[in-house]
């Protein structure tokens, strides 16, 4: 993987990059879609790639559940597996052992779990984790490490950084094969003191990039600015599992080069869609008789439908509502970052982020 550091903003750290991999190019900063278990809710591939979609993302720990790696490598890997031919990343499964089990067991090893589809019971380190990684063949590989639960205690929190360290190490060390890159993930919590920490003992096994995890929503932008200065400026930087657009453009004029987030594809499924006028839901009844497109600003399919239509699809349970819905979310993100690109390159990210303030408020993204 190579990565090109092209614009920097003069206001901000933000910047724009392109990674280059096996399986095509990212332009950065970039949303990556979820598509935990090789698909993104209610999409194709092709309508990916008709927004735009640079790289999607899989799961380690629900694809070895269902439908196991020997079906995988069998059909030769994610990709063929799910007809992507362009760049995926995929989870290491450690926040996933923890927070959909509740019968798990967490040592020095890794993690002994149940299943939440079975109760079947597994085992997960990061031994697993690299391997089954490298079956996926996904281009871009996460560390398995220790995601602590919001709120955790110092004394906890040094226990987990200890152990996500030493995992670190043993990922670092496990050959993958040749195409795929390695990022580490900084934890910490939310103390500044262990975020910087866990920053330098993961610069020091020199990954291919480097990843935010384990973060708590109203401590979201101190822990950034606690890690992003320890962090080396040439390797990409990825905020896992954030946000709303608010969040997203602040943490990319902190320096973040990558994001991933089932808020657009879940708020879809709840009648809720991303416009550029704000964010709407679309089951009110005022919508009922409104015929007008639900984003005039935003070109995507769903642009040729009315918000009484969709509103229509949703209340009779009709998945193209959903579909619909879930295009029109990914669509405004994507084009949410191009324009991020495009005004970091005019210098004017300053501009659109005061646009992006009164079309998102803080108070509506709250609820």
């Amino acid at each position: 993987m190579k990565f090109t550091r092209l614009h920097q903003d003069s206001k901000s750290n933000a910047r724009t990059g392109l990674i280059e991999t096996e399986h095509g190019d990212i332009e950065t900063p970039i949303f990556m879609p979820v598509g935990t278990r090789a698909s993104v809710k209610t999409l194709t591939n092709s309508q990916l790639k008709e927004i735009e979609a640079q790289i999607i993302l899989g799961n380690t720990y629900h694809l070895m559940l269902r439908p196991g790696m020997k079906i995988i490598e069998k059909a030769g890997g994610l990709h063929k597996f799910m007809n992507w031919d362009r760049p995926i990343l995929t989870d290491s499964g450690g926040f996933q052992v923890v927070s959909l089990s509740s019968l798990n067991k967490i040592d020095d090893a890794g993690v002994h779990f149940k299943s939440h589809i079975d109760g079947a019971k597994h085992f997960l380190g990061p031994c697993e984790s690299m391997n089954i990684q490298k079956i996926l063949g996904s281009d871009i590989v996460m560390v398995f490490d220790e995601c602590t639960p919001y709120p955790c205690t110092y004394e906890n929190t040094i226990k987990a950084l200890e152990r996500t360290h030493r995992w670190g190490k043993i990922c670092r060390d496990y050959e993958l094969k040749s195409h795929q890159n390695l990022f580490g993930i900084v934890q910490g919590s939310i103390y500044p003191d262990l975020r910087e920490q866990s920053a330098k003992e993961l610069v020091k096994m020199n990954f291919d990039g480097y990843a935010i995890g384990g973060l708590a929503d109203c401590h979201l932008n101190p822990v950034i600015d606690a890690t992003l200065p320890f962090l080396p400026e040439d390797k990409p930087r990825y905020l896992m599992g954030v946000g709303n657009p608010r969040e997203l453009i602040e943490a990319v004029m902190r320096g973040v080069d990558m994001f991933d987030c089932v808020l657009p594809s879940r708020n879809a499924r709840n009648g809720c869609a991303f416009t550029w006028k704000g964010k709407i839901n679309v089951k009110l009844s005022k919508y009922s008789e409104d015929f007008s497109p639900l984003d005039e600003e935003l070109d995507c399919y769903t642009s040729q439908f009315s918000k009484a239509y969709i509103r229509h699809l949703l209340n009779v349970n009709e998945v193209t509502g959903l579909t619909l819905l879930t295009i029109q979310n990914l669509a405004f993100y994507l084009d949410f970052m191009s324009k991020i690109r495009h005004a970091i390159k005019l210098n004017t990210l300053d501009e659109f982020y005061e646009k992006i303030c009164k079309i998102y408020p803080n108070q509506q993204l709250k609820k």
